[in-house]
């Protein structure tokens, strides 16, 4: 696949501008071609209509004063015809039913409607094998007796009109040839000047140093660019939230890494002692299940960050298919039940079962998956042993959303700290679950890919648990996503 072009700005405004005038010009041309033809026959269709009046007046004088025929025009009269040393001039005169009076019999005759009574009327022909202009006249009617003469023409070739307008054109032509490259160059060089500023706006960012996400100061730009430049001032502006907020990611995750494999290495140099030293060997296998139960936590949160890797993929996000959200809830308390086994807890499922007619819904369901393990983990991590748990699906009765509840017993969230538990490594206070504070984070960054409303609230009933002489209320957790119900519309089968 080949790749496209990169287009230059500053050539593509060239074209745009250049181009017209490059078009124009020929059409420039041409006109002034057709309007030089038309100055340059004026004043030689006037002369061409003299000639045809005079030829007309010395024949009604000829044939006034001669009774014989034929009529000859006086050879003054056809001297002047014939002193034309450019043209070739060719006349008839017509007299009673077209008979011919003098001059030219092969002259073509105009046609009736195109000549009107002592009015000139001109036209062009074809005559001899060569173009003619033709002027033609109908002497009108003298002092109410009828005329002898009833159409005189006269005929010229174009040789001087050809020239004249030749000359008219190189007159108004040549100089175009010196205006047309000089206005090249003046638009050359304008738009090289109105084009300075954004050459001068790509020196500043390319000579800014990689760490400086700073606005771009906007005075500085052209008022047209001004909207380019706070577009980028608005994307350096994400940029540097997004890597402020990568940073203090990275940061806490170093943190809380740093823990589980501290005491990694210093269970391992204490089981290594032990052995030097030839110890019991129940102290070594103590070492050795806390070098497991670090590398456990370790690994969980490394699993952790993967996950939110994932749901902070915008990539990923755009890759969207149906799913089942029954069908994850239920899979997802299958794999939990031998962990609640080991605690002791009481998980379980209410709801609709896989194969029910329910609503799909339209997202990533590896990234909702996920959802389902971090709230139903997050709560047997919570939840202690003798404890419930418990996972709902459902339709709200208006049928705009499916619901994800997960409930359990445990210490709860206090009203104050249900918004901070989204965020990444915040863990509640007055707990000492072993855990990495990433659960809900992931929880809630999934959720919003998803846009499902996420609530968390006290479970529905408050449970008593004895602690000591005294017992203390555990007013539990319930966490509750609500997903968008988004209508497929199915192609039916043979279509």
């Amino acid at each position: 696949m080949s790749l496209r072009e990169q287009r230059s700005l500053f050539g593509e405004i060239l074209d745009w501008m250049l181009a017209p005038l490059l078009l124009l010009w020929p059409m420039s041309v041409a006109l002034t071609w057709l309007v030089a033809q038309n100055i340059a026959a004026r004043p030689y269709d006037r002369d061409l209509g003299q000639l045809a009046q005079m030829v007309s007046r010395q024949m009604a004088i000829e044939m006034a004063a001669q009774s014989a025929r034929p009529v000859r025009l006086p050879e003054s009269a056809a001297v002047l015809l014939r002193s034309d040393d450019v043209d070739r001039v060719y006349f008839q005169v017509l007299g009673a039913r077209g008979v011919l009076l003098a001059g030219d019999r092969e002259l073509p005759a105009p046609a009736a409607e195109e000549t009107v009574s002592d009015e000139m009327s001109f036209r062009d022909e074809d005559y001899r094998n060569e173009p003619v202009r033709i002027a033609s006249f109908r002497p009108a009617n003298l002092n109410g007796e009828p005329s002898e003469v009833m159409l005189v023409q006269v005929a010229e070739t174009l040789q001087k009109r050809s020239r004249l307008a030749t000359e008219i054109i190189k007159g108004v032509i040549l100089p175009q040839f010196v205006i047309l490259p000089l206005a090249v160059l003046l638009v050359w060089f304008a738009l090289a000047r109105g084009i300075a500023p954004l050459n001068q706006l790509q020196q500043r960012i390319r000579r800014r140093e990689s760490h400086d996400l700073s606005p771009i100061e906007e005075r500085d730009a052209p008022e047209e660019v001004v909207p380019l430049v706070r577009s980028i001032n608005d994307l350096l502006a994400r940029l540097d939230q997004s890597m402020g907020s990568q940073k203090h990611f990275l940061a806490d995750a170093a943190h809380q890494l740093k823990t589980p494999l501290a005491g990694l290495r210093t269970q391992a140099e204490l089981a290594q002692r032990e052995i030097d030293a030839g110890g019991e060997p129940r102290s070594v296998k103590r070492s050795l299940q806390q070098i497991a139960l670090s590398s456990q936590r370790a690994a969980h949160m490394v699993n952790q960050l993967l996950s939110m890797a994932r749901a902070e993929d915008e990539e990923q996000a755009r890759r969207q298919t149906e799913y089942n959200l029954v069908r994850l809830a239920t899979d997802t308390v299958r794999d939990f039940v031998p962990k609640a086994m080991d605690k002791r807890i009481d998980l379980g499922y209410e709801g609709p079962e896989a194969d029910d007619a329910v609503p799909r819904l339209v997202g990533q369901p590896t990234l909702v998956r996920e959802l389902v393990r971090n709230l139903v983990d997050n709560a047997l991590q919570y939840t202690p042993e003798g404890g419930t748990v418990t996972v709902r699906v459902f339709a709200d009765p208006f049928g705009q959303v499916l619901v994800l509840q997960v409930e359990d017993n445990g210490p709860g969230i206090p009203l104050a700290e249900r918004e901070l538990v989204f965020q990444p490594f915040y863990r509640a206070l007055g707990t000492d679950v072993d855990g990495s504070g990433l659960g809900l984070a992931i929880v809630k960054e999934i959720a919003d890919k998803h846009d499902a409303e996420i609530i968390i609230e006290q479970a529905r009933e408050a449970v008593l648990v004895p602690s000591g002489p005294h017992g203390s209320d555990r007013p539990g957790t319930m966490i509750t996503c609500r997903f968008p119900i988004v209508r497929v519309k199915r192609v039916p089968a043979g279509h």
